[in-house]
Formats: C-alpha cells, structure tokens, sequence
C-alpha cells in the first residue's frame, strides 16, 4: 500500500466531495471540519461521479439517482446503490497536506448471533433484491431462500424502456442489482420457482414443482404484472407488453428501423418506449387518453414540455383517446380509435399500467387495486411482510401504493430491518426519474394536492425546478438539469419544507 498527496485541506469545499486520482484509483475526498474521509469516486449503483451530487446534513447524494451514503462510514443509507462505498485510509499531516493510500480498506466483519429462524424472500425486483441485500449483510446466510420465477433474476428492470428498445444495450446486458461477487460469496439458497400459493396462517409456500417449504419470517415482492387491456385483437402476433428481458428481446426481434408502431397508454413507460423506439428508428404513434401526458403528476405546463418534446423527434401523438380495437389477417395491422380514426401499423406496445401479483396469497384481504393492505411496519400478517408494488400502506392518514422503482428498494430495506426484529415504520419522500432524448426528468414527494407552482427556469426550455406547492408547502419538486439542487432537496424534504426555503436552498445550490 502506498500513500499520495493529493490536495492541501483548505482546497476542499464541505458542500460538495472532490475527485482525485490516487495511483490507478479514482478518489472522492469528503471534508468535514479538519476531518477528511476518502471513498471510491462513482456510485457503485450506475457509476455516477459523485462529486456531481451534494454532500448535506452528513450525507453523500448520488447527483443521478440520489442514493445516499454516510459521510463518516461510506454506509449505504438510501438505495438504489445496494453497497457501501469503499474506503481508502486518509493522512493529514503537519503542513495540511491531504495523504491517501492507493488501496482500499478491508469491510470491517460484524459478528451477528445466530438466527435460528427460516427466512424467505419471494421475488428478485428492486424489492427483493433490496431486502436479501440487507439480510445478507446483517450477517443472515444459509437460513435465507430467495424464489424467483426468472433464469437470471435481480437486473435493472428500468432500463428496458430507456435503453434496450433504443438499441443502446442488448437485453443480455441489463445491468444486475447485485453484483457477481454477492452471488460468489453469499451463501443464500436461490430457487427458480413459481409460487402457487401461499397460506400465512400455516407460514407455508408451496412451489409448481410441489415442494412446500416452511417460513419464520416471509417477505411478499413479486411486484406487478403488465395489465392487457380488455380489447378486440389485444391477443393478434405482433402486440406486446414490456415488463421483462425476454419481453424486451422479443420486440425487438421485430422492432426493427422503419416499421410502424402504436404505443397505447401515455404513462412514464409509454412516453419512455415512445423515445426508444423513435430513437431506433421505428416511426411512432402514440396514443393518450390525456389532452397532455402527466399533468396530474406533473402540472400542465410540464406535461405540455413533455409532450412537445416528443413531438420534436417525430412522435405522431393522438391525444384524449383510446383504443377500441385491433385488427389485422394474422398479424396485428391496424389500431382502430373510438373516433373511428385508423392507424396502419405493424408492432403494438401497451403502456397501460400494471397490476399486483398477489392472486398466490390465500386469507389476507385486498385492497380495491388487488394490493396488500399492510400496517406501516410494512407486515400484512404474522411473520409476513410485503414491499414493491404489491403493497398499500398507510401515509397521512390514507393508504397509498407508489409504482416507484427507488420506493420499492427502500420498502425492501425497510422491511428486512423488521424481519431482522427491528420496528421501523415506512415514511420516505419518494423519488423517480425518467428519461426521454437524452432529458432527464426527475420528480421528488407524491403530491396528492397542490394549486400553485413555482418555476425557476424554463420547462420548454428543458433546464427548470418547479415547486408543486399546497399554499406555502412544497408537496412536490420536478425538474430537468438541477442534481445537486434535487440531491439537496431529496433530503431536506423528509420533513415539512415551505417555497420560500426551497427556493433558498435551490439558490445556495450552484450546479
């Protein structure tokens, strides 16, 4: 191991870490006071450079995804990362004069007493992934089964809509959640199972293959499953649904530059597969029950910026209507409107959300939408918890379901910290990002009410913060081209946050 200089103490902000290079290793410093920690410089989650994000009320925020880490320990406090950061030793000698070593430091082992009891983790999203995540490193091993019904589980399933239908990465190459090493040296017992039911009461699973097995412990994250609209011809060749690696291969065996393709449903993977595609060539319709795509999540004039983005790039976009029909001589050829206009097609894609899978859990009851009713440990019965989007759980006095991939990942840590004995009660502010040409949008809090926003920045323009306020409280922040303002913010909006703050923090927060 050898040491470097690298920078003098009084050339290191506190705001913000600093990237340096020591020997082949690319550094992150973070200075707090005359004290200075050293990281490995990208996110371990995308790679992001962290020195992009915000270091705020002793956390480093990934400037993409805003996962957080520990400012003292480099521990993971928020995902989408699933690891800590690795840690290099630090030398701050007499002349101030900032000494880093070039290899990093070993993970400390924390001894856990033995847990005698059988864990079980059925599903491999963002979820699942999260919860064995965390279960593993709390120490718990051969007593953890992890089912999933896919070959090769726990991937990035967001980047289907993003970058597989664009062509920029093959579905064999979807980035997994959790890296081979986890697999190497993990001693959790994976199961490529169905599960056909699950009765809570007994704390059994019983698989297709006919294996029952027992539980102590039992987490629900099976997510959600594309839901196919009752409607003629939904059935013909050619009409596709995206929710996996295989869905996405299969689409694109057909999907190829220069055919004609609807996509019916203008919610984020619509919009997301719209971009793609247009991306790979193909030429776009796009069909929206909506006047403007996400005004309810997003305002209108945002919404309007996104549809007007689109369109740009050659979208054919048909908004307030539906589809009635699909008709074709055995392969899909025409989308017929409840207008009785007709569009010449070659490929279908349905955009038109989800719904819970959760029709194997036997005795629990449902809420409207098919989700689980859990308490706000996340627990929907004895020994039972479930985290992702088949769960509804109560906020602000009502029960809400969040299809977010981040809101999935820490209801997934959350849930294995109360498996593990701990009593947590899920209440986080949540986050997403989409992603259409090369823009990023990202949206922080759930605003179910708001009658004012504030906008720093133009949205047409594509650089912007906008406020989504409820009077003088700031229910929800969107924006384009401001990480480290929305890295800030990500945090600062745990607790109750007026406009006049925001707009303070969002000033004293230079990109």
């Amino acid at each position: 191991m050898t040491f470097y200089v690298v920078a003098r103490l009084d050339q290191l902000p506190e705001d913000r870490g600093t990237r340096v290079q020591v020997g082949t290793e690319a550094v992150l410093l973070i200075r707090t006071g005359n004290q200075v920690q050293a990281y490995q410089a990208d996110c371990p989650h995308a790679g992001a450079p962290l020195e992009q994000g915000a270091v705020y009320q002793g956390q480093l925020i990934c400037p993409w995804h805003k996962g957080a880490f520990a400012c003292d320990s480099g521990q993971l406090c928020e995902p989408p990362p699933l690891a800590n950061l690795k840690r290099y030793r630090v030398d701050i000698r007499h002349d101030d004069r900032v000494w880093v070593a070039d290899q990093p430091m070993a993970d400390p082992v924390v001894p856990r007493p033995a847990d005698p009891r059988r864990f079980v983790v059925i599903g491999a999203g963002a979820a699942g992934a999260a919860a064995v995540a965390t279960l593993r490193a709390e120490g718990l091993g051969n007593n953890l089964t992890w089912i999933d019904k896919e070959v090769q589980p726990a991937y990035d399933r967001t980047a289907l809509s993003k970058y597989v239908l664009a062509g920029e990465m093959p579905p064999s190459e979807v980035p997994p959640l959790l890296e081979p090493e986890f697999y190497r040296e993990a001693d959790v017992q994976l199961l490529q199972a169905e599960v056909l039911r699950l009765d809570p009461g007994r704390r059994q699973i019983l698989l297709a293959d006919g294996q029952c097995l027992d539980y102590d412990a039992a987490l629900l994250a099976t997510g959600a499953e594309p839901r196919l609209p009752a409607i003629e011809g939904a059935d013909l060749p050619g009409v596709f649904m995206l929710r996996s690696r295989a869905d996405a291969a299969r689409l694109l065996e057909q999907a190829r530059p220069g055919k004609r393709v609807a996509i019916i449903g203008d919610s984020f993977i619509g919009l997301e597969a719209a971009s793609a595609l247009r991306k790979r060539g193909l030429m776009v319709h796009l069909i929206g029950r909506h006047q403007v795509p996400l005004q309810r999540q997003l305002g209108e004039r945002i919404g309007s910026a996104v549809r007007a983005l689109h369109e740009q790039h050659g979208v054919i976009y048909y908004a307030g209507c539906e589809a009635r029909a699909l008709v074709g001589e055995g392969q899909v050829q025409q989308v017929v409107l409840d207008n009785d206009q007709r569009i010449a097609v070659d490929l279908v894609l349905f955009g038109t959300g989800v719904s819970p899978a959760t029709t194997f859990v036997e005795g629990l009851e449902l809420a409207e939408d098919g989700s689980l009713k859990a308490d706000a440990s996340l627990a929907v019965a004895d020994g039972l918890w479930a985290a992702g989007d088949i769960v509804s759980y109560p906020c602000d006095g009502r029960s809400q379901r969040i299809e977010h991939w981040r809101v999935a990942q820490q209801q997934g840590r959350l849930a294995a910290c109360n498996m593990l004995g701990e009593q947590l009660s899920f209440s986080v502010v949540p986050f997403f990002w989409t992603y259409f040409y090369d823009q990023t949008f990202e949206v922080l809090g759930h605003a179910r009410r708001w009658n004012q926003i504030v906008f720093e920045g133009e949205p047409e323009q594509y650089r912007f913060i906008a406020l989504l306020c409820f009077n003088e409280q700031v229910e929800s922040v969107v924006a384009c081209e401001y990480p480290r303002a929305m890295a800030v913010l990500s945090q600062r909006m745990q607790r109750p946050l007026s406009r006049s703050e925001a707009l303070e923090l969002i000033q004293r927060t230079p990109e």
